[in-house]
């Protein structure tokens, strides 16, 4: 552990956001407004009791799987000089392994509840999700083969921050789920999945150091960037296949507002290296938010056109 970085006073409050990073929150939270625009337009209104726990659920689940990434790192004695992401405040000694591990427990105190809410709405169906999400994030980091040394990562973040999250949200609200959602749906979680390919791309080096398995070692630099441009490329993709199979979605197509930003990622990313990667994180983290923002509106135009 780190004790001599002060740039950060221990068990402050920014020491706590240093380990819940809430600047990656955004990534779970616009697969549930996704979910709800598209419930919006297939049932013509949401609940909004059930969509604020929803969101709520969301925050606390991303949280938790922050601070497991960060303790369970230190824990492991896996944080090396040579890596270049953002500080780990275990690592740093700014907070305690202890501490954080019991700040997870308070946390999951309150994702229960609100768990058991949302299995009041959605039945056994949310109960398997909730539970299956509970078990990501903890196997994320925790228990002894971590999926965070696994190639496996980039699609675990597809399936929980794209695939369950959307259509776990609509469920919510529907308690069906359609063809149209299942395609946004991996559309959101492709570029979920590229903000962690671009964290694994940065660290490879260290990742490789430690013995850790990832796609981006698995892969090495120059296949792992064209796996980068298909998981920024493919969205767009899959809106042309949403509007082709349902003409009145039409307004979706305001996503391609967002092609641009994606492209320029695509061909920034093999020119960056190291710490200058951190921006290049960030930029897919608001390319995702911004295109989740644009589907929204679409769905919302959609049910106002209709």
């Amino acid at each position: 552990m780190d004790h001599t970085d002060t740039s950060v006073r221990p068990y402050s409050f920014k020491a706590w956001m240093a380990c819940a990073r809430p600047k990656t929150w955004g990534i779970a939270i616009a697969p549930v407004a996704v979910g709800l625009a598209c419930a919006l337009v297939d049932q013509g209104s949401i609940d909004p009791i059930v969509a604020i726990a929803t969101v709520l659920l969301s925050i606390l689940m991303q949280a938790i799987s922050n601070m497991e990434n960060d303790a369970g790192y230190t824990k492991r004695k896996a944080e090396r000089s040579n890596r270049k992401g953002l500080p780990r405040a275990t690592a740093k000694g700014w907070l305690s392994v202890d501490s954080v591990e019991k700040a997870i427990k308070v946390l999951g105190v309150l994702v229960v509840l609100d768990t058991l809410f949302l299995i009041y709405v959605g039945g056994f169906v949310i109960a398997g999700i909730s539970l299956g999400s509970i078990i990501a994030a903890y196997c994320y980091m925790g228990g002894p083969k971590p999926i965070a040394y696994t190639p496996f990562g980039e699609f675990v973040v597809f399936l929980f921050f794209g695939l369950v999250a959307v259509c776990g949200t609509y469920y919510l609200q529907t308690h069906t789920v359609s063809m149209t959602t299942l395609l946004i749906s991996a559309a959101i979680g492709c570029i979920a999945g590229a903000v962690l390919a671009v964290n694994n791309y940065r660290d490879l080096e260290h990742d490789a150091s430690i013995g850790r398995q990832t796609l981006a070692v698995l892969l090495k630099k120059k296949a792992m960037q064209s796996c980068f441009n298909l998981m920024i490329g493919l969205p767009f993709a899959l809106i042309v296949v949403v509007v082709a199979l349902h003409n009145d979605l039409y307004p979706l197509f305001i996503c391609f507002l967002a092609f641009s930003k994606g492209y320029s990622l695509m061909k920034t990313l093999p020119k960056k290296e190291g710490l200058e990667l951190n921006a290049v994180m960030f930029n897919t983290i608001k390319l995702e938010l911004i295109f989740s923002l644009l589907v929204t509106i679409g769905c919302v135009l959609a049910f106002l056109m209709n």
